[in-house]
């Protein structure tokens, strides 16, 4: 079963930065694209950063400069680097990977649970 955890949120002053991370376990032949949304009170749920398994990366217009994303594949990990953070950052961080399965297989999408990231002013 594939299963897709993040850590790293937490309370930071504006200005200040934070490091998630998003560990993909389980049998699976590749991730394909991974990234990071996130979900303010009373919002949808918008992109910040994804990263495809060639290397392209796409960022939100209102973090690019501030975050990035990198991947340790050997880890099936992916970061997000947060720097100068605002408070409009304050929102929850949900992981999403898109995964195949097996060779020739099905995409298939799986998102983490989420972590609280809050930014005081």
């Amino acid at each position: 079963q594939v299963q897709v955890v993040e850590s790293g949120g937490g309370l930071v002053q504006a200005g200040g930065s934070l490091r998630l991370s998003c560990a993909a376990s389980g049998s699976f032949f590749s991730i394909n694209v991974i990234g990071w949304y996130r979900e303010a009170p009373g919002k949808q749920r918008d992109l910040v950063a994804t990263l495809a398994s060639g290397g392209s990366t796409n960022y939100a217009d209102s973090v690019k400069g501030r975050f990035t994303i990198s991947r340790d594949n050997a880890e099936n990990t992916v970061y997000l680097q947060m720097n100068n953070l605002k408070p409009e950052d304050t929102a929850v961080y949900y992981c999403n990977a898109v995964i195949q399965r097996r060779v020739l297989g099905s995409e298939y999408m799986y998102w983490g649970r989420g972590t609280q990231v809050t930014v005081s002013s």
